[in-house]
């Protein structure tokens, strides 16, 4: 017979719960810098998305590691679990959305030179996907245990150049200049590559590669709804105003949001 039994409520010190989720700590790391109670929801869903930012970074990284080892079913699940987060992240937009511009302006000042684009953890993030430029560490020079991170991941293969690798040690003609590639550099479209993917997608679906080919797809485009959300979200609270730290605000996200992720999977599907 089952017995009823009730949870424990009696510990020596802080409950395992505590002890493993730091739920005090995280409740405690939000200092508002205005009189505004909205500025709340803005904080504390910017440390949502870092905490998702962090997520992701994990599980691309995992991923590539996974596919640098030629194990498949690791990265792909990877894959799989990173694009359930993304559709968490972009969903973290919905609080701060519908800012008006008064509403935003109500507190926007007390942010003074912060902005986004100052992100350690966004901007690898960016760099996994393949976005890469030397000049984006400058902000965190003062920060050294930051910025020896950064460098490593702006010298370290992208996700999707250890997609490439992968397919070519499983046959496939990636050029030897793209496999040779100063990863450092942001990733470009290559119309050899772009062949291969075609290849890919005109034959057996079932394929891992076409299956790896879709994953990545998914992720791609759900970065894409991410851009755009951004990029709506900031013309709804503050039209074409130049951006907090000095960025150039819609501008420069209009610029991001035209720019596809892991580029020939999409050109290459208008020659299948």
């Amino acid at each position: 017979m089952t017995q009823n039994r009730t949870p424990n409520l009696d510990f020596a010190g802080t409950t395992p719960y505590e002890d493993y989720v730091r739920a005090s700590v995280l409740s405690r790391l939000q200092e508002p810098l205005s009189d505004d109670p909205g500025e709340m929801v803005f904080l504390v869903t910017t440390q949502v998305m870092e905490l998702w930012f962090t997520v992701l970074v994990h599980e691309w990284e995992t991923a590539s590691r996974a596919l640098r080892h030629d194990d498949l079913p690791v990265a792909m699940a990877a894959l799989k679990r990173s694009t359930y987060e993304l559709a968490s992240l972009n969903a973290s937009w919905e609080p701060v959305a519908h800012l008006t511009p008064a509403q935003f302006n109500s507190y926007r000042s007390a942010l003074g030179e912060a902005s986004g684009f100052q992100s350690a953890m966004h901007r690898r993030m960016e760099f996994l996907l393949g976005d890469k430029s030397a000049s984006l560490l400058l902000p965190h020079r003062g920060a050294p245990h930051v910025h020896a991170e950064l460098e490593r991941a702006l010298h370290a293969p992208s996700l999707y150049d250890e997609v490439l690798r992968y397919l070519a040690r499983r046959g496939h003609a990636i050029p030897v200049s793209v496999l040779g590639r100063d990863v450092s550099e942001r990733y470009a479209g290559d119309p050899a590559v772009e062949r291969v993917w075609q290849r890919i997608y005109a034959g057996d679906q079932g394929s891992d590669e076409c299956r790896l080919g879709e994953a990545l797809t998914e992720v791609a485009e759900l970065v894409w709804r991410w851009r755009n959300d951004h990029l709506v979200a900031t013309r709804r609270a503050m039209g074409a105003k130049k951006g907090t730290g000095g960025s150039p605000g819609v501008a420069w996200l209009e610029k991001r949001a035209a720019k596809s992720v892991f580029p020939e999977l999409w050109t290459a599907r208008s020659r299948v």
